[in-house]
């Protein structure tokens, strides 16, 4: 896909954009991978739209702005990044974790430029106690140690179920390449800004009217069925989809399940506009 980089408030990003179809999705991934993650699921996707797919502040090809950065003005350099492609069409969201959190803001701030969203793997709450204690230790043994075994392997661990460890070398791969490549500094400061910073989403969600897809991984123990439940239930036409076999990555675990799932979306939400 053409790429490109595109000057932000959050940085310079890389974004690809396949062009095609009038009718625009935007990809948001998420924390620790990039915009690879996306790849196994791609192809169904882009019979239907033009997808333009971000790569986030601090991953892969994408820099940062060298400061503390927040989920709200990732969403305002996701707007930042349409403009720049001429995309003034509202959008079909589809963001995975990281992703989806920008996604959440993004359609209850721009309601005129989403027209569905579609959360992948994305905890509504923000860290709890436990979470918090976590996190703050692994960004000083990552400070410390750099991407070493210890922390790639435990990283994995929380974003890839054990279904997928067992029977999927080469996604495990892909985290793992992308956790030895990332650099270092920028990495650490969007753990901090995005993850130790993230704040409660809940009452995003009373505010959101588009179609909305919460989806979530049998094996995902930080955003778990009942939590995603409850989610839903405060949106105004909210879905929910538990995948087995996946925790946070589901588009990486998942491809065919997760495309199938937004596809349908799309369908659903193009059924109730059309006369």
């Amino acid at each position: 896909m053409p790429e490109h980089l595109i000057d932000t408030r959050v940085g310079r990003l890389r974004v690809t954009d396949t062009g095609g179809p009038s009718a625009t999705a935007l990809l948001w991934h998420s924390l620790f991978v990039d915009e690879r993650s996306w790849e196994r699921m791609l192809r169904p996707l882009a019979d239907r739209r033009r997808l333009v797919v971000v790569t986030g502040p601090g991953h892969g090809a994408s820099g940062d702005p060298g400061r503390r950065y927040t989920l709200d003005e990732c969403a305002a350099a996701a707007a930042e990044v349409l403009d720049a492609r001429g995309v003034v069409e509202p959008v079909d969201w589809v963001g995975n974790a990281w992703g989806g959190h920008v996604g959440l803001i993004f359609a209850a701030e721009w309601p005129q430029r989403c027209r569905s969203l579609v959360a992948l793997g994305t905890p509504i709450a923000a860290l709890s106690p436990a979470e918090r204690r976590r996190t703050r230790l692994l960004l000083v043994l990552y400070r410390l140690a750099g991407p070493s075994r210890m922390i790639v392997d435990g990283t994995t661990e929380v974003l890839l179920s054990p279904h997928t460890i067992d029977h999927d070398p080469d996604a495990v791969a892909l985290v793992h390449d992308c956790l030895r490549r990332a650099d270092k500094r920028m990495l650490r400061n969007a753990v901090v800004s995005i993850s130790m910073r993230r704040p409660d989403a809940s009452g995003l969600l009373g505010r959101i009217t588009q179609p909305t897809l919460v989806v979530t991984g049998a094996d995902h123990h930080g955003f778990t069925p009942d939590q995603a439940r409850a989610a839903v239930a405060r949106l105004a036409r909210g879905e929910l989809a538990v995948v087995p076999d996946s925790a946070y990555l589901t588009p990486l675990e998942a491809p065919a399940a997760s495309a199938d799932l937004v596809l349908a979306l799309w369908a659903r939400a193009e059924s109730e506009v059309t006369p």
